[in-house]
């Protein structure tokens, strides 16, 4: 087969019910499949399949591992040589597929191609969630193209041409299986919120390349699973973000310069005041009175020093040896967005433009 498109799924019925039918449709024809993969949901989703789709093959989970470890549980049931990984709330367009395929297809040298992805309830505006593509700045801060902070673009064609990226979404996202494979998947650790970002540079940093083809289009409706409000999604977001950066900070570093132990000590600075810039967050939503969100911020620490794995001088030389000259990490961004956003509004996206 080859592209198996997988929806992981856990309590979204209403949206299997209302997205999945035109996304069948849309795989009519190629050399694809639809798959769902249940992670225990309660809200009768494996009935309403069973009872509305029979068609579609389902994977049952046994319990909820997370995006992570739900894709990376399914997916090792699953034989493609492409895997799609998409949200139960994307609406697809006809012919949304065969780009991306077709992009793999004539460019070895990419790892995984993600499409534009505009927001289900105004088709002309960018969702939040992955834009034209992620970028990430000098202090660690994610954005994309099409989207800073909290606010997003029109599209007017700006981002229409295929471009390099640190990331793309992992709402919808075609990876190269043997690439997944080799490189384990999902980190388990993420559970959820980042983990694409981590996987797409990582993939960089092996020498292949992350690339939006905005001649595929899909919508999305977003917050499917946990709201923007959530505590909990504030305290994965803060997490990951600092495990992103222990995962791939000091190997990207050490291609830039060539010198190992400088790319330690400023991967670790890096890290040390991104920890910094946190805790003024935190004590932003102490003094204002968001404590729930303060006690987020120093969960997502804690545990993140619990599940860090720093890299160490000797398997650093070995990164350097086998791939010095021959990985480069796209979509990095000099300065800090946040800043930027600030004093300049709606202008920021002039400089964001690749």
């Amino acid at each position: 087969m080859k592209a198996a498109v997988v929806i992981l799924n856990w309590n979204t019925r209403d949206y299997l019910r209302k997205f999945l039918p035109g996304l069948i449709d849309s795989c009519i024809g190629l050399d694809s499949e639809v798959i769902v993969a249940d992670s225990a949901s309660t809200d009768g989703s494996m009935e309403m399949m069973q009872e509305e789709f029979p068609q579609v093959r389902c994977i049952r989970l046994d319990d909820n591992y997370g995006f992570t470890g739900g894709y990376d549980r399914a997916l090792e049931q699953v034989e493609a040589e492409y895997y799609v990984l998409i949200n139960s709330d994307v609406e697809v367009t006809p012919g949304w597929l065969s780009p991306l395929i077709t992009w793999m297809e004539s460019h070895g040298d990419c790892g995984a191609c993600a499409p534009k992805l505009l927001s289900w309830f105004d088709h002309g505006t960018f969702e939040y969630a992955g834009a034209a593509g992620g970028m990430i700045d000098s202090f660690g801060y994610t954005f994309c193209r099409g989207r800073v902070m909290s606010m997003v673009e029109k599209d007017h064609g700006q981002y229409d041409n295929p471009a390099d990226v640190l990331w793309a979404t992992g709402a919808c996202l075609m990876v190269r299986s043997h690439l997944w494979k080799e490189l384990g998947g999902l980190d388990d650790r993420f559970f959820a919120h980042m983990e694409e970002i981590d996987l797409c540079w990582r993939m960089q940093l092996r020498g292949w390349k992350v690339q939006v083809v905005p001649s595929s289009v899909v919508y999305h409706l977003g917050g499917g699973t946990l709201p923007s409000t959530s505590p909990w999604k504030l305290q994965l977001n803060f997490r990951n973000n600092l495990l992103l950066l222990e995962n791939n900070l000091a190997k990207t570093f050490s291609i830039d310069s060539g010198n190992a132990a400088g790319a330690l000590v400023k991967a670790r600075l890096a890290i040390w005041l991104r920890m910094a810039l946190d805790a003024c967050s935190a004590c932003v939503y102490l003094i204002t009175g968001k404590t729930d969100y303060f006690k987020a911020v120093v969960r997502a620490h804690r545990e993140y020093r619990s599940l860090r794995v720093r890299e160490g001088m000797e398997s650093l030389r070995e990164y350097m040896t086998a791939y010095a000259g021959k990985a480069h990490v796209a979509g990095r961004w000099k300065g800090w967005i946040v800043l930027s956003a600030i004093l300049r509004k709606e202008k920021v996206f002039d400089r964001i433009k690749i």
